[in-house]
């Protein structure tokens, strides 16, 4: 009876996240994990004492280590710095287009995708407004940049840091396998957009379009490329990524310039909860062997084969989400004959899967909701038209360099 109970409630648990809602209630992804987490206990299902064990702290330290540099980051003016970097070196709409692709996708590369689309999404209104461009095809330039930029290092997204702490994967060697798939993805970007919208894109040069006055704080500027060049230094070097990050973290909270509370208001709490819910899910549904019928059955399609896991990788992720796809693919890819391309595998096409429609990734729909804002609507239609092209061709480039030079 448990057994069923306990699927019952994971079943409508994911199904909620994939969704977004309940019926008849007002509830996000992370409210419906803490239902789900809270129904297990309520239940007898789950243990209070084992919540503890369920709960992967590397991640959790990792990615909150990453939110204070980022904040830090951005408190000092570093994201307007490369929104005036891409206006001032801009000539004509397809350089803009060119260059906002290249910042977003080096800078979601370093950081995570979702600061850098949510710093940027402003800026490039700004730019293509008072330019007098179309502002659509720039927004979906930088959701999708933002995401597949974020494919080639380990801390590009939340997905990529929980496959860094699973893997032991060090951050340059994921560099070197997956940079190559992430610059392949930005050509493809350009290439699309300039091709779907040609009016847009015809070759023609910018009227001057005025910087608007940058407001930076130096010292603290300063202070946090100091610490994030070391933190990158360290992840060269081989230091273990959660624990780096951390540290970094910490040594720019010690400041007699930013009060404290600046700083944690940028730290997305929601996704931390967010996290630690699945994680306790997703332990309940090892604990309990819930998928190993499933994964048992995906076990002979997913040896040595980078399309089949990639395919099962981009529809769970269109279902469930690109997180909680890649926790539950863990125990399968962690089986398999070659765990180390598997990994890399489920890291390139859950991470690109989040391009193929507008609900794809929180970094598509945060750029769409800051236009939003601005009275600029960026349908799911008019993204996914380019979106699903997008990802395909990508997918499809991931793929084949993942099998030729990686899984072999």
């Amino acid at each position: 009876m448990s057994f069923w109970l306990t699927t019952v409630i994971i079943l409508i648990t994911y199904s909620g996240i994939a969704v977004g809602g309940l019926p008849y209630l007002r509830v996000n992804r992370t409210t419906i994990a803490l239902i789900g987490v809270g129904a297990l206990l309520g239940l007898g299902l789950l243990g209070f004492d084992q919540l503890a064990s369920l709960l992967e702290l590397n991640t959790l330290m990792l990615l909150f280590g990453m939110m204070i540099v980022n904040a830090n980051l951005q408190l000092a003016g570093f994201f307007r710095l490369a929104g005036a970097f891409i206006l001032r070196w801009t000539k004509s709409p397809r350089s803009l287009l060119a260059l906002e692709i290249v910042v977003a996708g080096i800078l979601s590369a370093l950081f995570l995708n979702d600061t850098i689309c949510l710093m940027l999404t402003p800026l490039i209104l700004d730019i293509t407004l008072a330019a007098k461009r179309n502002p659509i095809p720039y927004l979906i330039a930088l959701a999708a940049a933002s995401n597949i930029g974020s494919v080639a290092t380990l801390t590009g997204n939340p997905q990529n840091m929980i496959i860094g702490i699973a893997s032991r994967i060090s951050y340059l060697d994921f560099a070197r396998a997956l940079t190559p798939v992430a610059l392949l993805g930005l050509g493809v970007i350009w290439l699309i957009l300039v091709g779907f919208y040609r009016e847009e894109f015809s070759p023609v040069r910018f009227e001057q379009v005025e910087i608007p006055p940058l407001r930076l704080f130096r010292p603290l500027l300063i202070k946090s490329l100091i610490v994030t060049a070391g933190l990158l230094l360290a992840f060269v070097l081989g230091v273990p990524i959660a624990e780096a990050a951390f540290i970094a973290g910490c040594i720019l909270l010690f400041t007699r310039r930013v009060k404290p509370q600046k700083v944690m208001n940028q730290v997305d709490w929601n996704l931390l909860v967010f996290f630690a819910c699945l994680f306790i899910l997703t332990g309940v549904i090892e604990l309990n062997h819930l998928t190993d019928g499933i994964f048992k059955a995906l076990l002979p399609y997913l040896r040595d084969d980078a399309l089949a896991l990639s395919l099962i990788s981009v529809t769970l992720s269109n279902l469930v989400s690109n997180v909680p796809a890649v926790l539950l693919l863990r125990p399968a890819v962690a089986s398999l004959s070659n765990p180390a391309a598997g990994w890399l595998t489920l890291a390139a096409s859950s991470t690109l899967a989040g391009n193929l429609t507008l609900l794809g990734s929180v970094a598509n729909l945060i750029v769409a909701e800051t236009a939003a804002r601005r009275g600029i609507k960026l349908t799911f239609g008019e993204y996914t038209r380019a979106g699903a092209l997008i990802t395909l061709i990508s997918l499809a480039l991931s793929v084949v360099w993942i099998q030729m030079f990686i899984w072999r």
